[in-house]
């Protein structure tokens, strides 16, 4: 038998892209280009050479790059959330340029510049369930990462994504906030707490009764939509990132609105 090996190579892959990329354009489309490139060139070369990132191909609003280090890969999406961030904070919300992103290690075929194969999906998948501001996580880069990351992650399920048959355990990166979810907190303080029985017995009376004298206001009804994903019926890939871009839009947009909650996009996704 004859033909080439196909080259393969183990790889920790981040997906981005912008929420709502479309509507920044149709309302300011100079001004939105504008301050991409100013990002590109303040914010993220910088860190892709920091943290030896490399590009493997742009797509729009979207991009796919290579570490060779789920640390690396790790490290760089989150110090990429925090300047971006910073870097927009004079910057009106309606106007600010938010990113998405999704991590995962995978083993991947080469075809010269450009990485192939379900590593590459899945992180392009994980990064659509991802919450705007955020960095969602594979399993296999959580099971890498365990002591290396000085922020907590979370859980966020097994999640069942497009045009992959198995489901994906995903975490999500507490970018807020040092602390150990509230579940273990509360089990290392019960290990801590040594309450008399008395007192609890004399708080539990009080609250009884503050609870049973407190005034009685009508409840406020507060309205909810949920965006549901809209049918490929064409069934090409690019229809489907139109109609999940829609989706967010619709959500982005409906956001603005004190009047109503509207359920986040991973929840009316799945």
């Amino acid at each position: 038998m004859t033909g080439e090996r196909t080259q393969r190579r183990l790889v920790a892959i981040l997906a981005t892209d912008i929420v709502g990329y479309s509507r920044l354009v149709e309302n300011d489309e100079a001004g939105t280009l504008a301050a991409i490139r100013s990002l590109r060139f303040n914010v993220i070369d910088p860190l892709l050479a920091k943290h030896n990132g490399r590009i493997v191909k742009l797509m729009g609003d979207g991009a796919i790059v290579e570490f060779g280090s789920v640390v690396d890969a790790a490290t760089c999406a989150v110090a990429r959330q925090y300047e971006t961030a910073a870097a927009q904070a004079a910057t009106p919300a309606e106007r600010r340029i938010v990113f998405r992103m999704g991590i995962n290690l995978g083993d991947v075929v080469v075809e010269g510049d450009d990485l192939l194969g379900d590593g590459v999906n899945v992180a392009a998948r994980l990064e659509q369930l991802c919450d705007p501001g955020g960095v969602l996580l594979s399993g296999t880069v959580y099971d890498h990462l365990q002591g290396k990351l000085d922020l907590p992650l979370d859980f966020a399920g097994e999640q069942q994504v497009n045009n992959i048959s198995r489901p994906v355990r995903a975490y999500r990166i507490r970018l807020n906030g040092s602390g150990r979810p509230w579940r273990l907190r509360l089990r290392q303080q019960r290990g801590r707490m040594r309450v008399p029985a008395a007192a609890l017995v004399a708080a539990a009376v009080v609250g009884v009764v503050a609870w049973w004298m407190r005034p009685i206001e009508p409840p406020i009804a507060k309205a909810s939509i949920a965006v549901l994903p809209f049918t490929n019926l064409g069934g090409d890939t690019a229809t489907g990132r139109l109609a999940d871009g829609i989706s967010e839009d619709i959500i982005t947009d409906l956001a603005r609105f004190r009047g109503f909650e509207v359920i986040a996009r991973n929840s009316s996704m799945a």
